[in-house]
């Protein structure tokens, strides 16, 4: 309760390790609120958080309600789990991928990722996992970063096709992208244009200073 009040005033560090694909992980205290951070960028329970939130805002809670399964690709600390659970009140199923154990293993310490009840956790590589899954969908999230940098397979043909396949007709994507320099824009743009008239698709610039959020329906 000290480290909590006291962060307050300056973030209070409690945890730091290294992990196979992260050079920093730390569990921090700031204003009042425990964090998962990597080197140079929020992963969970920050500015991250919020920038999910609002996506599942842009899609409304009420609608969210009544979807029967949502996939998650990118755990880190389970926050959008977390806002799923407790704020949209979400209690269909919800299958979390994760390939770094080492943030799935802080998760569980100290955000208590293991709690809610109807999520199951798999720790594999996102692009492994989506080509093995028999299941669809009616919300698929992905939120993938190692630290700043997003995966070139996020934005290729092969995956958006199989992304697309695995979404059930009425179901969202919510793609958090990270946007630093010309090159992110006309990145985003050119998966703008790989959607056709089977799919409503907004991007919402901005958020957060550098994140990008589309918000993908599928219409048939």
């Amino acid at each position: 309760m000290i480290k909590r009040l006291l962060s307050y005033l300056l973030p209070i560090k409690i945890h730091q390790k290294k992990s196979v694909y992260s050079k920093n992980l730390e569990v921090t205290w700031n204003n009042g609120y425990l964090v998962l951070d990597s080197e140079n960028t929020n992963y969970s329970f920050g500015s991250l958080q919020r920038v999910l939130k609002k996506g599942l805002k842009y899609i409304g809670y009420e609608r969210i309600q009544n979807f029967e399964s949502i996939l998650v690709l990118g755990v880190a600390g389970g926050s959008v789990i977390e806002t799923l659970k407790k704020e949209v009140k979400f209690e269909g199923k919800i299958t979390g991928v994760e390939i770094d154990a080492a943030v799935v293993e802080l998760a569980t310490k100290y955000f208590g990722l293991g709690k809610h009840d109807n999520v199951s956790i798999v720790i594999d590589d996102a692009f492994e996992f989506v080509l093995k899954t028999k299941e669809k969908y009616d919300l698929i999230i992905i939120d993938i970063f190692q630290d700043t940098t997003m995966p070139n397979f996020l934005f290729e043909d092969f995956f958006i096709n199989r992304i697309n396949f695995l979404l059930n007709v009425n179901g969202f994507i919510l793609f958090n992208t990270m946007v630093l320099d010309y090159q992110d824009r006309r990145r985003n743009a050119i998966y703008k244009s790989k959607f056709d008239n089977n799919y409503s698709v907004r991007l919402y610039p901005k958020i957060e200073v550098h994140n990008e959020l589309f918000t993908i329906k599928k219409l048939a």
